[in-house]
């Protein structure tokens, strides 16, 4: 075999077998499910051409699928309001806000693109959304522009990262606090209730995936709490979610730790 094409050979394989210790080893078939809702009214389906739905890795930017809406646009009364057909006006002046004033001399189609919350960066999502602006003709009435900011704010507590623990250590216990993006507290059978979200550790062991464990409510307002079992020394990866199946909303923290070998 000449010089050059073993080279190359080996380095093809070389190339092949690191892909193979990638966290692309670990990728599972996740269904996400995308609607639209036309503000103060139903879906936005195949009666309307559907509307274009882009699905992007927020870090990087790659696009990872996209499409168009279809379907119908929705049960009315399911959807609309009770009251005179519309649904309810959310706010009121305690409602935070920004307001400002743009000079604009002809209609311009404006995007708005919101990010928070900002205190709590390790949670804080994005969203943009348009609205046809036209000189003149305020965008105040009722709730104003609505963007919707999806998410929990997922914060571990407990272990700190990059903890160093002895290599006698069982167990570690992880704690976090997960609150709405608002802040709103969360309690067993409250307004935001404990018992209905699904909140896990998904720890690996020197990239290797261990089972999930399950997370549970600690006893004290917005908390929530387990324990990870040690197999042995090396770096612990934990990353932390909080889950509704009822409505889809999902918050993302992460930490680490390491067992000392002796």
């Amino acid at each position: 075999m000449p010089p050059l094409f073993r080279v190359l050979t080996l380095s093809a394989f070389a190339a092949a077998a690191s892909l193979t210790l990638t966290p692309c080893a670990f990728a599972e078939p996740t269904e996400v499910t995308v609607r639209v809702l036309s503000r103060d009214g139903k879906f936005v389906g195949t009666s309307m051409g559907g509307a274009r739905v882009i699905l992007r890795d927020a870090d990087t930017g790659e696009i990872l699928a996209q499409g168009v809406t279809a379907g119908g646009t929705g049960d009315t009364k399911r959807i609309m309001h009770e009251d005179g057909g519309r649904r309810a006006t959310l706010s009121d002046d305690s409602a935070a806000k920004f307001t400002a004033s743009l000079d604009i001399a002809e209609p311009r189609l404006i995007e708005a693109e919101v990010y928070g919350p900002l205190s709590q960066r390790q949670s804080a999502n994005r969203a943009t959304a348009t609205h046809w602006l036209v000189p003149g003709v305020p965008l105040t009435g009722g709730d104003g522009w609505v963007l919707e900011l999806p998410g929990f704010v997922v914060d571990v507590l407990a272990p700190p990262a990059h903890v160093k623990l002895s290599p006698e250590t069982k167990t570690v216990d992880v704690r976090v606090n997960v609150a709405l993006m608002c802040g709103c507290p969360i309690t067993p059978g409250g307004l935001w209730d404990a018992d209905k979200l699904d909140v896990k550790a998904l720890v690996t062991r020197n990239g290797e995936k261990l089972a999930p464990i399950d997370l549970a409510f600690a006893g004290q307002t917005s908390q929530f709490e387990g324990h990870i079992p040690v197999f042995g020394a090396g770096l612990y990866d934990v990353t932390v979610y909080a889950h509704n199946p009822a409505n889809g909303n999902t918050g993302v923290d992460r930490t680490s730790f390491i067992v000392s070998e002796k």
